[in-house]
């Protein structure tokens, strides 16, 4: 009797693009900004990411075009939080302070601002096209697509 093995990576379907977005403005502005130059609809979602225990949080952008089998996605990438730290104060003893941390939804790409993610059950969708008309938004620095298999944590990438 023959023994076949299963590995988690034979359903590793890769079936969405992800486009990082370099910008320094806020989640609502680039969600106006990609409406009207992609022509989506996005809208916020009511609850937000959260990981990490609810350490870290992620705004969340949604629009199901459903003509054409398309989800788009808008993720923010970084989550700054004010924690309370302890530091030694010398002869007064222990004392606390708020410390400014950062999170990181893709620790990989630390320094990408957003994310967008394009999910599509049949394969219609013109990265070139998408890139092209993000790199027409001035206030985008950059913008380039990644590919969603050499990200570690490409889980928290499912929603």
């Amino acid at each position: 009797m023959a023994l076949h093995k299963l590995l988690v990576d034979d359903f590793d379907d890769v079936s969405y693009k992800l486009i990082a977005i370099h910008c320094n403005l806020e989640d609502y502005r680039l969600a106006y900004l990609l409406n009207g130059s992609l022509e989506l609809n996005l809208k916020r979602n009511k609850e937000d990411l959260d990981f990490n225990d609810s350490k870290s949080s992620y705004s969340f952008f949604e629009w199901n075009d459903k003509p054409h089998y398309v989800t788009w996605n808008l993720i923010s990438n970084i989550c700054k939080r004010e924690e309370q730290s302890e530091y030694s104060a010398g002869l007064f003893g222990n004392s606390q302070r708020k410390v400014l941390k950062t999170y990181n939804l893709i620790p990989e790409y630390g320094k990408v601002d957003y994310f967008v993610k394009i999910s599509y059950e049949i394969e219609n969708v013109n990265e070139k096209l998408i890139l092209d008309r993000l790199q027409n938004i001035p206030q985008i620095i950059t913008s380039y697509a990644v590919d969603p298999l050499k990200i570690k944590s490409k889980d928290h990438l499912i929603f």
